[in-house]
């Protein structure tokens, strides 16, 4: 009854590959599942980035639209203001170049 045959000594040794194997498999498929995921929030992320990126796009020209020369000019009249005129300067010693004169609403287009 000898239970010490050459197949009892390898059994310890065939539990430690099975066991390693499928430990390794295991943590290939965290890997996998964990790589996967990431990519699935990459995605995500980039058409995020798309929509934003038009979205900016769009409000920059909304922008450019309103600060043309036109648009302000248009603004401008609608709030009251008038055009200046001929400006006047100050000069570092407390003189005045050109006549300063009050904007008049008739000066303008």
């Amino acid at each position: 009854m000898a239970a010490n045959g050459p197949g009892a000594a390898r059994t310890p040794f065939v539990l430690l590959i099975v066991v390693l194997l499928g430990s390794g498999l295991l943590g290939l498929l965290l890997l996998n599942a964990s790589l996967n995921q990431g990519s699935f929030e990459l995605s995500k992320l980039k058409k995020q980035s798309k929509l934003l990126s038009d979205e900016r796009q769009e409000l920059q020209g909304q922008v450019d639209g309103f600060s043309a020369p036109d648009a302000l000019d248009k603004r401008a009249r609608e709030l009251g203001l008038v055009p200046g005129g001929v400006p006047a300067f100050l000069k570092s010693d407390g003189g005045v170049v050109g006549v300063p004169e009050p904007a008049r609403p008739d000066s303008g287009r």
